[in-house]
């Protein structure tokens, strides 16, 4: 199949890198993906968002790129993307790929009409594609129909393959990892993001030591001390810690586009009593919350769980969101399965080889006894009988006090 125009052109390879999975993972994937085109008589898919691109072609795009496509039809799977980008996509995703020009407007959906063709039965991306965006694929395509397969991609994302598992469970533990460098660097006099720094280094480091192969750089770190506690995604700042502060780690090991994450409430120095009642709290709900992630049981009786332990210990007026959500391809500014979430209009059963999060999070206002943020996570999987937490770094006052 060969595309060439003044607008695109195909990028043919001289070797393929190494692929977060093997060539049956993408196959089978898109088996399931053509599976459902059939029933809803599709004729092509076109996925627009990076985590679904990702998914099915092994290939991530960053936030600067310009547009990007994975466009899959009853016999071919094709990477889009700009001249800008050069050959990372050929050598980086399991099908063919073509490359658009930006010298002329809309070059973009001129190439993906090169694969679809006009006036035909299209599956795009709900929750992804813009308003307009989408004027510009009807006015190029002119689709007879669009059918939006969001949805599907989603709920085939959330149960994990026997390759994602293995991948999130070393993610996991690089997880952990990052947590120790981070709770080893916390003195007083230390800045927040130079602790942050630790554990992002330490957990790039281990991911080009087991992932030789992989593209690196999307690994992150969120660490708070005393008021910036308040916020759970507030990035690092020049604060510096001082005896007496509450402090937070989430550390973030990002493995070809996969998420795990580690977090953890912590005190530099002696706490007072209030603030263990508070952390203690949210640690037991934190606990409920993992013995209930277990196959047959809805997300939103977790939550409900949860809200019960939480109004007994008179500290349900502080909790500020539901207790999170599913883990896989998924990022800071990208990306989220949201069926799995534990929120109270969540009725989704948990099932067997999903990967969710348990992280309850409870805010005291500044001024009050106990004041800043509270959190736990852990990532859980879910198997046959019961969850299993593929975190390990220790959690509670009985762990995470720091000595000054």
């Amino acid at each position: 199949m060969l595309h060439s125009s003044t607008d695109h052109f195909e990028w043919q390879p001289s070797a393929k890198s190494p692929l977060p999975f093997s060539e049956t993972e993408y196959e089978n994937r898109l088996q399931v993906l053509r599976a459902s085109m059939s029933e809803c008589d599709i004729h092509a898919a076109v996925l627009t968002s990076k985590h679904s691109i990702a998914y099915y072609s092994g290939t991530l795009w960053n936030d600067v790129a310009p547009p990007a496509a994975f466009v899959v039809t009853r016999t071919h799977a094709t990477t889009v993307c700009a001249d800008v980008d050069g050959g990372r996509a050929a050598r980086r995703s399991c099908g063919d790929n073509l490359i658009y020009s930006d010298l002329r407007r809309d070059s973009f959906w001129r190439a993906i009409r090169a694969l679809t063709g006009r006036h035909m039965r299209l599956g795009f991306e709900g929750d992804h594609l813009t308003v307009l965006a989408r004027e510009n694929l009807t006015n190029a395509l002119e689709p007879v129909d669009l059918v939006d397969i969001s949805l599907d991609c989603m709920r085939q994302r959330m149960i994990k393959s026997p390759e994602e598992i293995a991948l999130i469970h070393e993610g996991a533990r690089i997880a952990g990892l990052g947590g120790e460098a981070i709770r080893a660097e916390i003195r007083p006099g230390v800045r927040e993001i130079d602790v942050a720094m630790a554990g992002r280094d330490a957990m790039e480091r281990e991911i080009a030591r087991v992932f030789p192969d992989s593209e690196l750089g999307d690994s992150w770190v969120w660490f708070q001390s005393a008021i910036n506690t308040d916020g759970a995604h507030n990035p690092a700042t020049t604060r510096k810690l001082q005896p007496g502060d509450l402090l937070v780690l989430n550390a973030f090991p990002v493995v070809s586009g996969y998420h795990a994450a580690v977090e953890r409430t912590l005190f530099l120095g002696e706490p007072d009593q209030e603030t263990l009642r508070i952390w203690q709290a949210n640690v037991d709900a934190h606990r409920l919350g993992l013995s209930m992630l277990k196959p047959g049981n809805r997300c939103s009786d977790v939550l409900a769980a949860i809200t019960t332990l939480l109004a007994e210990r008179n500290l349900l007026k502080y909790r500020r969101f539901g207790n999170r959500h599913s883990f896989g391809l998924l990022s800071h500014c990208w990306g989220r399965e949201t069926s799995p979430e534990q929120r109270g209009e969540i009725d989704m059963t948990v099932q067997k080889d999903m990967v969710v999060s348990m992280e309850p999070m409870l805010t005291i206002p500044q001024g009050r006894p106990g004041a800043g943020g509270y959190r736990e996570r852990d990532v859980i999987l879910i198997q046959a009988r019961k969850g299993k937490a593929l975190t390990t770094f220790p959690c509670g006052p009985e762990h995470n006090i720091i000595a000054v």
